[in-house]
């Protein structure tokens, strides 16, 4: 909603939804460097990526907006948790059973339910859907890298320097796109400041937090969670009432969420 309400480039928004975050959490940063030992520079490679990873993810998605629809756009970035779970499996070797992959199967089929009501109408790649593709694969980058990273740092330190990355990132990329980093209006303004609080600040410490202690193929299907909120504050906010299926599609990837974490804590008492 903040992108397709802010008057500028989809790549825009972004860069100052990372520019205002870091510069909020500068502060409290740099006291936080007082009290705790120093981030090892063995262990830096990590939230670079990441923000690196993140810089390409807004990119690409925030973009996407400007060709295919918020749903398809949505729809495509939450094909995250199944990229996640491959690169867990094939690069870091992970033990991955046949529940995960049910639960895995059931939560993207429930997504498909709750989003794909177009796509599924029209079931074509745009170049706008195939940006919000992208996307998705960037955003499971950062997971994957983020997992390892959060062993060595934690989620407050770890967020600052994947975002002052991620800022670098998308500067230059909005520069290569000779975007203008100026003349928006107030509202718009606006919208980049609550983008940064909300979902930046609030959005990625949390998820930070929880790839310290839940490896990202837990993670990554559970944020599936955020199209069943939309959809639910869809009904006061936007007046729009969920379809049958929308309501269905919810409820089977509830239960596919639930089987995912469930088969995380199963093997865990194994």
């Amino acid at each position: 909603m903040f992108v397709r309400w802010a008057n500028a480039p989809g790549a825009i928004t972004g860069f100052y939804r990372l520019l205002f975050s870091t510069l909020i959490l500068t502060p409290f940063f740099i006291q936080r460097q007082k009290h705790e030992a120093l981030i090892p520079r063995s262990v830096l490679i990590f939230p670079i990526l990441a923000g690196l990873f993140t810089a390409c993810d807004f990119t690409f998605w925030n973009s996407s907006l400007a060709f295919t629809t918020a749903a398809n756009a949505t729809l495509l970035g939450n094909t995250a948790p199944l990229w996640v779970a491959l690169g867990a499996w094939l690069i870091f070797r992970e033990k991955i059973s046949s529940v995960f992959w049910m639960g895995l199967l059931l939560t993207l089929t429930g997504a498909l339910l709750i989003l794909g009501g177009d796509f599924l109408l029209h079931p074509r790649l745009g170049i706008g859907d195939l940006m919000a593709s992208s996307a998705a694969i960037f955003y499971a980058s950062y997971m994957l890298a983020t997992q390892r990273g959060r062993q060595h740092i934690d989620a407050f330190r770890y967020t600052w320097v994947a975002g002052v990355s991620a800022t670098i990132g998308s500067g230059v990329i909005n520069l290569f796109l000779r975007n203008s980093f100026a003349g928006y209006d107030t509202r718009t303004w606006v919208i980049f400041l609550a983008t940064a609080i909300i979902s930046q600040i609030v959005g990625y410490i949390s998820i930070s937090y929880a790839l310290g202690h839940l490896p990202a193929r837990v993670v990554s299907p559970t944020l599936i969670g955020h199209p069943i909120m939309t959809t639910i504050l869809a009904i006061p906010l936007l007046g729009e009432v969920p379809s049958l299926v929308q309501a269905l599609g919810g409820l089977v990837a509830l239960a596919g969420i639930y089987i995912v974490n469930q088969s995380h804590a199963q093997t865990e008492r194994v």
